[in-house]
């Protein structure tokens, strides 16, 4: 599911998370429903999630960016985000 313009997210019913990659980093952030429902405040469903990240899709790129910065996470190795990551890259944003 096409979520905008620069970049393609897809909910992965298998996980209960979104997916997306990170720009040259090689393998695929994953959101978790659950990091979704401290951020937003309900108990989103995936389309919920998905209009979400494309609402605020710098966010969650900043977000991804900063973690595999923090974490030395080596390119090619998934990732997932927290709520905690995203209110990070949302505070940073302000």
């Amino acid at each position: 599911m096409r979520t905008s313009g620069r970049c393609r997210a897809e909910w992965r019913h298998d996980l209960d998370a979104l997916s997306f990659a990170p720009e040259g980093h090689g393998a695929p952030c994953m959101v978790h429903r659950l990091a979704f429902r401290a951020v937003i405040g309900i108990m989103p469903k995936p389309e919920d999630c998905l209009a979400y990240f494309a609402a605020h899709e710098d966010a969650f790129r900043r977000a991804a960016a900063a973690k595999i910065s923090r974490n030395r996470i080596a390119p090619g190795t998934s990732l997932h985000l927290t709520s905690r990551d995203l209110t990070r890259a949302a505070t940073v944003a302000k």
